[in-house]
């Protein structure tokens, strides 16, 4: 028989392949997708549905889905999201047609949307000392970090050697080994029971409002910001999400309790966390765009180019994030990440037209390490303040801001980068001098955004031990 260690270890493994399937998801598709057209024969606004059908589900249930692992038990929420992802890959390697293509991506993200927002909740309860608890989500967050740089290199690799289909062959092994892992070494939870909070008009309002938001966010960049279409449709998923959450203020088991916000890092952390994934994500594309738009790169060589941030924010996730937290507070450990991520904008902000890779991109490589500093220390912040009945539902909303964090921040600066960079075309500057130019001002707004996340963390934030030295400090102070 295994012991509680091994078993623990190998529920971490399972948790951590199937967060970095997600992250890899999301990104392995990118750079297949000339084949991909070429084969099936997508139009130009057809093929990027191939990214938006999967952000769009993925980002839009991810809090229902947190909610529900609450409800019928994490375990089960996590093996119903890994069996649906599998299938669906399945799916999408055996398209013959873009219609098929797209419904399968679809239900890649509902599979994602349900594995991924339980498995911070599944991992608190599994691991429940400080330390360990730090170590595992350092491991776990690693795959967060650095998995869209691995799908863009494994992507490059798969779709040159072999063809398209394997980018999503590749996760059917992947996904049975996940459940067969998970129903091995993670507990089952009987959850509270749909009666405890099966809100289902609240179900539709979140749900609707979450997927009307990323679809507006993610056409901003191909139909504007000042249309009718953009402006309307935002319109009505803000008043969709209003409506949400006055209906669980009033709701007599609701969906999601709003005693969570109440918690100081639970909001601080998210709030923090959607604007550092804003510039962090940018950051994977723009970089990306600017290694091929003006270095010539192809796509396996930008991924590669891009591998040493990989390996940077691994090590410092696996072997640096979870001892300085023990040490420092994850706190402190989020501000010393936020201020690495910030330096390497700002150097991004005075890259030449004719870079030198070791010279000018090697540097913002290695400073983007911060990420292994940041995200495993919001992720501790903010499940320190949910209580064990809302774990999952703050797993999702954690997922949920991350999502909704990196669709804005492409969304708003990619479109920033294009708008300056057309502009100085319309003067006459040349096409390499005005692509660098986009890419320094989206930059330049990357470390604003850095700059803000950091105060938040600073004024809003506080570590556990900190909380709880400040409790024991009201009650010596109450007994005197």
């Amino acid at each position: 028989m295994s012991s509680p260690f091994t078993s623990r270890s190998t529920a971490l493994g399972a948790l951590s392949i199937a967060g970095l399937m997600t992250i890899l998801d999301g990104s392995i598709v990118t750079v297949a997708l000339p084949a991909v057209q070429e084969d099936l024969g997508f139009s130009a606004a057809g093929l990027s549905w191939l990214v938006n059908a999967y952000l769009i589900a993925f980002g839009g249930l991810l809090l229902l889905a947190g909610r529900l692992g609450d409800l019928i038990g994490r375990r089960t929420m996590f093996l119903a999201g890994n069996v649906i992802f599998t299938v669906a890959s399945l799916l999408a390697a055996a398209a013959t047609g873009p219609g098929l293509l797209i419904l399968a991506r679809f239900l890649q993200g509902v599979g994602s949307a349900a594995a991924s927002a339980v498995i911070l909740g599944i991992l608190v309860t599994l691991f429940t000392e400080p330390g360990e608890r730090a170590k595992a989500i350092a491991v776990f967050s690693f795959t967060g970090a650095a998995g869209a740089s691995i799908g863009q290199v494994l992507g490059g690799v798969l779709t040159d050697l072999l063809n398209w289909h394997w980018i999503f062959l590749i996760n059917v092994p992947i996904g049975l080994t996940v459940v067969a892992l998970a129903l091995r070494a993670i507990p089952a939870d009987r959850g509270l029971g749909l009666s405890a909070g099966a809100d289902v008009l609240g179900a539709l309002l979140v749900t609707s409002g979450l997927m009307l938001g990323i679809y507006t966010i993610v056409k901003v960049e191909t139909r504007g910001w000042l249309v009718a279409h953009t402006l309307g449709l935002g319109a009505l998923s803000l008043v969709l999400l209003a409506a949400f959450v006055a209906r669980q203020a009033t709701a007599k088991t609701p969906l999601m309790p709003l005693r969570i916000l109440r918690s100081r890092n639970v909001a601080g952390a998210n709030l923090a966390q959607m604007l550092a994934l804003s510039a962090m994500f940018a950051f994977q594309i723009l970089v990306a765009l600017y290694m091929q738009k003006v270095l010539g790169y192809s796509a396996l060589g930008t991924g590669l180019a891009m591998l040493p941030a990989a390996v940077a924010i691994g090590v410092v996730s696996l072997f640096v994030s979870a001892r300085l937290s023990a040490r420092f507070g994850p706190k402190a450990i989020l501000l010393a990440g936020l201020v690495l991520l910030a330096g390497a904008m700002i150097l991004l902000t005075r890259i030449p037209v004719q870079a030198e890779y070791v010279a000018h991109l090697l540097p913002v490589m290695l400073l983007i390490s911060g990420g292994g500093l940041v995200l495993p220390a919001l992720a501790m912040l903010a499940m320190s303040g949910a209580r064990e009945e809302d774990a999952g539902l703050a797993s999702g909303f954690f997922n949920t801001t991350q999502q909704v964090g990196m669709a804005i921040g492409v969304a708003v600066l990619s479109t920033l980068a294009a708008g300056r960079t057309e502009h100085l075309l319309a003067g006459g500057t040349d096409q390499a001098t005005a692509l660098t130019s986009g890419y320094h001002l989206a930059f330049t707004i990357s470390a604003i955004l850095l700059g803000a996340a950091f105060v938040v963390a600073l004024i809003v934030l506080r570590s556990p031990v900190q909380k709880q030295a400040e409790v024991r400090a009201d009650e010596e102070s109450a007994v005197l």
